[in-house]
């Protein structure tokens, strides 16, 4: 950065006037290229138009242009590929072939960051982080003496997390070859005849997936590979990639695991099974789905001692805590906990449960299916095969005499009829709605036919949430934030802000985040709003009202969470909406 700023005084694209004015401002804004172009002193076009030249000249590499904040790298890397006429290649929409991959030397690719991508009848396609690295490009072509390089460069970061990821699959090379030993001399038995490879295989696969802290391992057939990603802090990333002979053994096996029919391979089925990793039990639900390149099997990783979270260590801000512990302690009435799917809604639940359990209370919940088994509850798991749905549960439930329901999710009018009539008569209600925020649950309800009175006088409270990832602690840094996202938020700020990210370390997996928090907002329903809901008014209308009450939004949650460091305002966007 400080060598690229140099090179910008020398060519006088920059005055040292500019310099003390960031210097001399109050509080000192830090001399970057991010802050020279928020305070217009040059304009990210020319800025653009320097990097490109200078990456041309070999003044400036492109692993020095991702320590740039501030700025977008991609159309500048994208330039420089025109420039010098070589492809540009984004790493991640792109499938390497492992069977090319496999037949060169790892160390030879790690020392010079290539990556091998695919080999034509004419040309090999490799992707280098220097195009002009004449010595880099002279060595991988020795290992093709026969057909020429076609050169392509990519984000440099980019390169090094997919060697990494390459490099676990040099470490389980033998083991790949094992399992094809096994399979050839096994070719006439029975499908079901598994080798011991295919067991440590999975057995790594389970414990990499648990060590991440992963909460889905999915295991898919692509036309080259068979691929092994992972969802971790709610994000896919690719863990392993092998040949596509070695998806067949993998995926029976793991059907085998789950009780399912290893030779049904055009429905979708469903399994689980355990399994002790680390000294702890882990169970694993299962589905598989037919695709055109064979199956697509997912692994939901259940953890059981997240089944005993403490609502105050779900990572509600104290505001939205205070308000959502003080609802979930009345004696009857109807809560809600809305957002997608996979935004910790059933952890909130759970949370809440543990919060309010009582051995006097007869707490009953019905789910689709029972993530977690908690003490001291009646769980039933909804079959809708046999009829057995969330409405028939319900009603057989009220005639069981519980004080506390926990429903799973409401996913009908009959469902949500009979879960108010539960709230009107004397029980608490816990649900989930699927819905983008807490104004829209009420919306919701009243569309799916409810009336506005039943509505008025059951609702508690509405809770909305998100997961984002939080910063790892390992490499956070103090950053500068493009004016591109400082301009739609400047209301929610004090003075001066200060922001922070991660730059990516081992910890983290070179990602910048490491774990995950919630942002949330409660809608508390007041006797004014209550009336409002009764007597059919606009969602600008009980918007206005919320504020007025003193109703914070996810979004605004959001921003302060980025304000004290735990998590980045990029991420905010990702998930929430101003």
């Amino acid at each position: 950065m400080v060598k690229i700023i140099e090179m910008m005084l020398a060519e006088n694209m920059i005055t040292k006037d500019a310099i003390s004015e960031l210097v001399k401002s109050r509080p000192p804004k830090k001399i970057s290229i991010a802050n020279l172009i928020n305070e217009k002193m040059i304009d990210l076009h020319s800025v653009e138009i320097f990097l490109v030249k200078k990456i041309r000249q070999g003044a400036v590499t492109l692993s020095q242009l991702e320590m740039i904040d501030g700025i977008d790298i991609d159309p500048i890397i994208k330039e420089v590929a025109n420039v010098l006429h070589v492809e540009y290649i984004d790493l991640d929409e792109i499938e390497i072939d492992m069977h090319l991959f496999s037949k060169l030397p790892y160390r030879q690719l790690l020392k010079f960051h290539a990556i091998p991508i695919e080999e034509g009848e004419l040309s090999v396609l490799v992707v280098f982080d220097d195009p002009l690295d004449m010595a880099a490009q002279d060595a991988i072509q020795r290992l093709f003496p026969r057909k020429p390089l076609r050169i392509a460069i990519a984000k440099p970061q980019a390169i090094q997390k997919h060697l990494q990821r390459l490099e676990i699959n040099e470490s389980i090379k033998g083991l790949v070859a094992d399992i094809r030993k096994d399979l050839n001399q096994e070719e006439n038995e029975d499908e079901g005849d598994e080798s011991p490879a295919v067991l440590k295989l999975i057995d790594i696969i389970l414990k990499s997936a648990i060590y991440i802290g992963a909460s889905d391992i999915h295991l898919e057939a692509s036309e080259k590979n068979c691929i092994i990603r992972e969802r971790v802090d709610g994000l896919l990333r690719q863990s392993f990639t092998f040949d596509k002979d070695i998806f067949s053994p993998l995926a029976s096996r793991m059907k085998l695991l789950s009780n399912l029919d290893i030779a049904e391979k055009r429905k979708p089925q469903d399994g689980r099974f355990s399994a002790t990793i680390a000294k702890k039990e882990f169970d694993f639900r299962v589905s598989s789905l037919p695709t055109i390149y064979g199956e697509s099997i997912v692994l939901r990783i259940l953890d059981k001692s997240k089944a005993m979270i403490r609502l105050e260590e779900a990572g509600m801000s104290k505001f939205c805590y205070d308000r959502f512990s003080q609802s979930i302690k009345v004696p009857y009435g109807i809560i809600l906990v809305t957002g997608p799917t996979g935004s910790g809604k059933t952890t909130t639940l759970y949370g809440a449960l543990n919060a309010i359990k009582d051995i006097k209370d007869k707490i009953i919940t019905v789910e689709d299916p029972v993530e977690y088994q908690l003490s001291g509850l009646q769980q039933v798991q909804v079959h809708a095969a046999i009829g057995l749905t969330f409405a028939n549960v319900l009603r057989s439930i009220l005639r069981q005499d519980p004080d506390k329901i926990m429903i799973g999710e409401i996913r009908d009018q009959e469902t949500l009829r009979i879960a108010i009539q539960a709230a009107l008569t004397g029980h608490l209600v816990l649900s989930t709605l699927h819905t983008n925020d807490a104004l829209s649950a009420v919306i919701r309800i009243l569309d799916m036919g409810i009336e506005s009175y039943l509505v008025s006088g059951a609702l508690i409270a509405i809770q909305a949430q998100r997961l984002v990832r939080k910063i790892c602690k390992h490499c956070k840094e103090e950053t500068v934030l493009p004016e591109s996202l400082l301009k739609n938020i400047r209301d929610y700020l004090p003075e001066n802000p200060v922001f922070y990210k991660g730059v990516g370390c081992k910890e983290c997996g070179h990602s910048g985040y490491a774990g995950r928090e919630m942002i949330s907002e409660v809608l508390t329903i007041s006797e004014t709003f209550s009336r409002m809901i009764a007597a059919g008014a606009s969602k600008e209308d009980m918007t206005q009202q919320a504020v007025k009450e003193g109703f914070v939004t996810m979004f605004e949650d959001g921003i302060h969470k980025a304000l004290e460091g735990k998590t980045t305002v990029e991420e905010i966007y990702r998930v929430a909406r101003l």
